[in-house]
């Protein structure tokens, strides 16, 4: 057997130094409390982990980062002070030297989609590594290199249903009397924690069907019988993403897919590294050093603690003020609950005839005239998840306004289509949004802080002030207390009404206050009914 050179040693290696030096967070005390949260936690394990598991993450990135995939950019940036900024050429454009610990995307969002086993869609040309990282991400997952190659779902135009889910035995289908006497040949890749389709995009339409089937539901389906599968990180790849390929994606498809990470270019200054892997005869994904690889019960619980990560009240509300932003549409129905796009949508009436409507507002400072649709359950869903994943990854106990920023462009890359012809985009330096897809939502959130920030609702918001007595529920409130609150609730309404435009955040602070009116409106009847 060879003796590996130094560049192979290095390899190998995994610092013993934290990868992000910050306070230990105090040991978990049990609590009474817990009782009714659910099963209590086996603190004996925590003890004795040699390792906390965010830690382990953070190894595995580094190690990834530092020696398996080529990826110098640093394009998830975090500052603790003020950043260095420089210009470039004669679109004045801007690089920042983060002050504080950033990342690279095309490793940092694949690793967090590991840790909450969830569904992540590589694009970018072919030969940029998007293969290579999707089995990196199966091996840090334990399982071995030759089980992984085996069990990837290559697209092509001819994969059927069988070729993906199984077979019946041929025997079987002679002899069996009914379906239930059948036995399945399932694939064994429907069994992995990781599942891996490269270029998803030659899959046939009808074959496409059936994979959400196992993407949404975790279960495949041949002639009657079922295979559950379990949860998994999933990871697909397509050279484009624009959803085109040999078969168009079904829509369907495309929106189970949780986060869209672009494989950027290979930059040629670090070409020497390239040649000591030729020389060395080097493979990463072949020598994953086992410190960084994680088991299935540590991906469980790692999970578990992604969840348990806090999101502060005044983080939701911000999160909240920018989804509002999409959805209204006030030229869309007659009845305030349907002024939605997706009323649009479900007409198949022409989007910009509808839109041309649309008349007294000042276009450039509505954010929902940048596109073509709002949000689902699902990404807001998966938004919130990610956003915790990343603050659990740097070591916090709780999400940063800087942790929302950071993912939602990749959370929200397929989910939010941009309307092109928005008057948005014919303002001077923002045409570039129309192609950059990570920067123009990055662009959204920021300009509805700031909007946030002008409009003082961390101090002054009624309807947060009106929910909080709704919080506390209605059992015991008085009929005068409860006529109180309707009372509060109309004259809100009627303020509002008086000559201001209506935007997509009052929109839904509208119907969000005809809600409570409801409610209260309700128990002051059964009330009377009382007696």
């Amino acid at each position: 057997m060879d003796t590996p050179g130094i560049f192979t040693s290095l390899f190998r290696k995994v610092s013993d130094s934290p990868t992000n030096p910050h306070p230990a967070q105090p040991a978990k005390t049990f609590d009474v409390a817990d009782l009714y949260r659910g099963p209590v936690a086996d603190t004996t394990a925590d003890a004795g982990a040699a390792l906390p598991l965010d830690e382990k993450l953070r190894q595995a990135y580094f190690w990834v980062v530092n020696n398996a995939i080529i990826s110098p950019f640093y394009d998830i940036e975090y500052n603790d002070g003020p950043p260095q900024t420089f210009t470039f050429g004669d679109s004045k454009s801007r690089l920042t030297l983060p002050s504080g610990q950033s990342y690279s995307s095309f490793v940092l969002m694949p690793l967090l989609n590991l840790a909450v086993q969830r569904r992540c869609l590589l694009v970018g040309g072919p030969g940029r590594g998007k293969t290579a990282s999707a089995i990196l991400m199966a091996v840090l997952a334990g399982y071995s290199l030759r089980d992984v190659k085996r069990a990837i779902q290559h697209g092509q135009p001819q994969m059927t249903i069988s070729d993906l889910l199984g077979n019946p035995l041929p025997s079987d289908l002679v002899t069996a009397k009914k379906m239930e006497d059948v036995t399945i040949s399932w694939r064994k890749w429907l069994g992995m924690r990781v599942k891996i389709i490269d270029e998803y995009n030659r899959i046939p339409t009808r074959t496409q069907s059936a994979l959400l089937t196992v993407m949404s539901d975790n279960y495949a389906e041949i002639l009657d019988h079922i295979y559950e599968c379990p949860d998994a990180a999933w990871y697909l790849t397509a050279n484009d993403d624009g959803g085109g390929g040999t078969y168009q994606v079904i829509e369907a498809l495309r929106d189970r897919i949780d986060v869209v990470v672009k494989a950027l270019h290979f930059n040629p200054r670090f070409l020497g590294e390239l040649l000591s892997r030729i020389e060395e005869g080097i493979k990463p994904e072949e020598i994953v050093p086992a410190q960084v690889t994680f088991n299935e019960a540590e991906i469980d619980r790692m999970k578990k603690e992604v969840l348990g990560v806090r999101l502060p009240d005044e983080l939701r509300r911000r999160i909240e003020f920018f989804t509002s932003q999409f959805e209204f549409f006030e030229q869309a129905a007659n009845q305030f609950e349907y002024k939605t796009k997706d009323t649009i949508k479900l007409s198949s009436v022409d989007f910009n005839a509808v839109a041309a409507l649309d008349t007294g507002k000042d276009k450039v400072k509505d954010l929902g005239q940048q596109t073509r649709n709002g949000f689902s359950v699902r990404a807001l869903m998966t938004s919130l998840v990610f956003i915790k994943a990343i603050a659990y990854f740097r070591g916090s106990p709780e999400v940063e306004l800087e942790d929302v920023r950071q993912v939602l462009p990749f959370v929200l890359h397929d989910k939010l289509a941009p309307n092109h012809n928005a008057p948005f985009f014919e303002q001077q330096g923002n045409a570039v949004y129309r192609v950059d897809r990570i920067g123009w939502i990055r662009q959204l959130f920021d300009l509805a802080c700031a909007e946030y920030d002008r409009l003082s609702l961390d101090r002054d918001d009624p309807v947060t002030a009106l929910e909080k007595d709704m919080v506390k529920g209605l059992e015991g409130v008085s009929e005068s207390e409860a006529r109180g609150r309707l009372v509060k609730i109309e004259r809100l309404l009627n303020e509002w009404s008086k000559g201001r435009k209506v935007y997509g955040p009052m929109f839904d602070d509208i119907l969000k206050l005809k809600y409570m009116h409801q409610r209260v409106g309700n128990y002051l009847r059964w009330l009377k009914w009382k007696g």
